[in-house]
């Protein structure tokens, strides 16, 4: 079975990072792998989404409207998104900034404080590594392990002294994430 997910915030948020963080984590362990970014041409502070697919079966195509999984991490994204996480499906999101929440009563609802996270931690660049870790602790097809070959793939060598504080907040992630709504 594949995983079909969607990750919307603005420019600058990592999104399509960690899109592709999740693309690379998931070939790595040698799935079938499709990752699709979306950006407006403002990029930082502008709308960005990224879908990622994955899983052990051939993507037949990949346009979706409907998501297994949506991460929405502004309000903006919230509002587009909500409606696409599939019945039964789960919506994981970061409360920075929201003026409202998740409402719908048929799907999972899990809650991500990952900006106050990464605040307390005195480095916002780490928020989207906080993030994935809540997000790939409810994915049990994909392994943690993974994570740090796709850190050492996607990010420039110049960066890879920073691999280990990524690591560190993808932990973070892992620890905070609160169940709002399990089905």
């Amino acid at each position: 079975m594949n995983v079909e997910i969607l990750i919307a915030g603005f420019g600058g948020q990592g999104i399509l990072s960690m899109g592709k963080i999740l693309a690379y984590a998931a070939m790595t362990k040698g799935m079938e792998v499709c990752w699709m970014p979306s950006y407006g041409p403002e990029m930082r502070g502008g709308t960005a989404n990224v879908s990622v697919i994955f899983g052990e079966e051939r993507i037949n195509s990949p346009i979706l409207s409907t998501f297994d999984i949506v991460v929405v991490l502004n309000q903006q994204s919230l509002s587009k998104f909500e409606s696409a996480v599939k019945p039964g499906g789960s919506l994981f999101y970061d409360s920075n900034g929201l003026v409202s929440i998740p409402s719908r009563k048929d799907i999972n609802i899990f809650h991500i404080p990952a900006y106050v996270e990464a605040t307390k931690l005195n480095n916002i660049k780490i928020f989207n590594m906080i993030v994935l870790g809540a997000l790939i602790k409810k994915i049990p097809t994909l392994d943690p392990q993974y994570i740090k070959i796709a850190l050492e793939k996607t990010l420039p060598k110049r960066s890879h002294s920073m691999i280990p504080l990524n690591m560190e907040a993808f932990h973070k992630g892992e620890e905070i994430l609160e169940d709002i709504q399990v089905l």
